[in-house]
């Protein structure tokens, strides 16, 4: 019955006990059994379990008897690290209601704010609850007071809970069942789900999850996907528990998969609805906000055969993260590959390691850069995008550039506000606004460009806080900037797959230091090998590799000098030959050199 349907997702900031609130919920629902047990159940991806985060948001469906009376409740688990807020939005967009849960020993922090944001946006029903209360450093009236001014919720709605050890686990379900409405939705009207994530199962095809919101979908149904125009069977339906588990019909108010045996992965679209073919609704479901990459980088095989396979692997990888982007290019120095947009460099590094782990598929990562915009002199109205250090237009035709400015929102302890400013102002920041959320709490508002956070800001901002600090950032616009594009030639030939673009300030400094760091990096070989950072025509660093030199008077023991210097001499043409046509390898870790600059 509709009625007896809850949707819910648990959102908080990174490391504040989701997936073990989620663990808990699930044990006491006897949705999974003690022997299946694990810590962090939903998190299938060994990445997750290794970093004790979660990347995908996972849906699951629990029974639970509350009064007397049967109640189906739909949980979506999401993560909480700022990188992947566009999973926390889509599972938003499927729910009446969230958990919104803050850590009692660490209190707000910036990701809790933005997601409540996220949930407020959709109308959610927010239930707040304090967890860890049973840790030692808990500081639960500090809490509430910080949740009861954020949310303007009253003291008696917020929950004490341990994700841990289950404290407030039977309180949390009945405030699940009593707080959030249950789904409004007609079950005999005509079919309208949206896709909230899928899944690519090499034996079956594409896997869509979606959340019907009115209408049946049943087995043996034709449907039809509006934005693709696709129609296909519904070979199989059923509703996700631990395993999914076929129905032969899923009714409005819930949320399901269905399989239909699609192979191609362009064909599934995160954001679509699904209608019936025969009565099909006229109302498309508002999707998600479409997905805003923030940081680009290049992504090439080490075989260029492999390049087919590698986009069979990003195809397969884009349906399971619909915040990947990605299209083909091409480099001097890497051959055929793909440039990607990345929401930031977790989600970056994470995409990575899921290439190597799930595909097997050995690859190499160019300098991480944002997009630009430009303008020429010739047409000062025409911006020109640049996401790629190749397409910038020739310098003496430029008329302007405009670089990416974010507004941080930065919370931490007083203590650290020094640090925090000297970071951000050295990162050419302007201080908007500082405010105290209590006594020992304070949120810096910072306007920042985007380039200076892509690479390093989050490690420092941690080591310059202990840790004390929690960051969020939001897009803000395109402002003009003196921004160069610097070169680095070896021997005097371009490898565009390390040219980076840059504001002039640093230009000089960043030059020096990479190329003192590629001087440690690059093998030695039998001739010279200059290291140059070049601005247009201009050199601003150089480093040099000296030769390896074989010891070719080794065999003369004695003698007249003229025989050695005959074959110094003689080594010397040879080595002058080898720097016409030598060729300088370079390694894996030069191209990522770059973003490890200053360890």
């Amino acid at each position: 019955m509709q009625k007896n349907i809850r949707n819910f997702c648990i959102i908080a900031h990174i490391d504040h006990g989701k997936s073990t609130l989620a663990d808990r919920l699930l044990e006491f629902t006897k949705t999974i059994s003690s022997r299946d047990m694990q810590a962090q159940v939903l998190d299938d991806m060994d990445l997750e379990r290794e970093k004790g985060i979660t990347i995908k948001s996972h849906a699951i469906q629990m029974d639970y008897i509350y009064k007397g009376q049967p109640y189906t409740l739909n949980l979506i688990d999401t993560p909480g690290h700022v990188d992947f807020s566009y999973e926390v939005s889509r599972a938003l967009a499927a729910c009446e209601g969230a958990l919104l849960l803050v850590d009692a020993s660490q209190g707000i922090q910036a990701q809790t704010i933005s997601n409540l944001y996220l949930a407020l946006d959709n109308d959610l029903e927010i239930i707040p609850v304090v967890n860890k209360v049973d840790m030692d450093g808990a500081m639960i009236p500090e809490t509430k007071d910080q949740m009861m001014d954020l949310i303007g919720c009253k003291e008696e709605d917020i929950i004490l809970a341990s994700g841990k050890s289950g404290i407030g686990i039977e309180e949390i379900l009945a405030a699940i069942i009593e707080r959030i409405p249950a789904p409004a939705g007609n079950p005999d009207a005509p079919l309208q789900a949206v896709i909230f994530d899928s899944v690519f199962n090499s034996f079956r095809g594409i896997i869509a999850y979606y959340r019907v919101f009115n209408g049946t979908l049943r087995k043996g149904d034709k449907v039809k996907f509006i934005h693709t125009d696709a129609e296909y069977e519904a070979a199989e339906v059923g509703i996700m528990k631990l395993a999914l588990t076929p129905k032969q019909e899923v009714k409005a108010g819930d949320v399901g998969y269905i399989i239909t045996g699609i192979k191609n992965a362009r064909e599934v679209k995160v954001g679509d609805t699904i209608t019936v073919a025969n009565n099909p609704t006229h109302e498309i479901v508002k999707g998600f906000q479409e997905v805003k990459p923030m940081v680009f980088a290049g992504i090439f095989p080490v075989d260029t055969d492999d390049f087919e396979d590698l986009r069979d692997c990003m195809e397969k990888l884009q349906l399971n993260d619909a915040s990947l982007s990605f299209e083909p290019e091409t480099s001097q120095a890497l051959g055929f590959g793909f440039r990607c947009g990345f929401l930031g460099m977790l989600h970056m590094e994470i995409i990575q390691e899921r290439l190597e782990r799930e595909f097997n598929q050995t690859v190499i990562t160019t300098v991480p850069n944002v997009s630009f915009h430009a303008y020429t002199t010739r047409n000062k109205d025409k911006m020109i995008i640049v996401n790629n250090p190749s397409e910038m237009p020739d310098p003496t035709f430029i008329d302007r550039i405009e670089e990416p400015f974010i507004r941080a929102q930065i919370i931490t302890l007083p203590d650290y506000i020094g640090n925090i400013m000297s970071l951000c102002l050295g990162k050419r920041g302007m201080l908007i606004n500082q405010h105290y959320l209590t006594p020992t709490r304070v949120e810096l508002i910072f306007e920042l460009p985007l380039t200076e956070i892509v690479f390093d800001f989050y490690d420092k901002l941690k080591s310059s806080t202990r840790g004390y600090a929690s960051f969020d950032y939001s897009p803000l616009d395109y402002r003009d900037s003196d921004i160069a594009k610097m070169d680095i030639l070896l021997n005097g030939d371009k490898v565009d797959a390390l040219s980076a673009l840059i504001h002039r300030s640093r230009a000089n400094d960043f030059g020096r230091k990479l190329c003192s760091k590629l001087k440690d990096l690059l093998p030695r070989q039998q001739f010279v090998i200059a290291i140059q950072a070049a601005i247009g025509a201009k050199i601003v660093a150089r480093e040099t590799i000296s030769a390896m030199r074989k010891d070719v008077t080794a065999k003369c023991y004695g003698g007249d000098i003229s025989r050695k210097r005959k074959l110094l001499e003689k080594q010397k043409e040879g080595k002058k030959r080898m720097r016409q046509i030598g060729n300088v390898e370079i390694p894996q870790e030069a191209f990522l050199a770059v973003l490890k600059l200053d360890e």
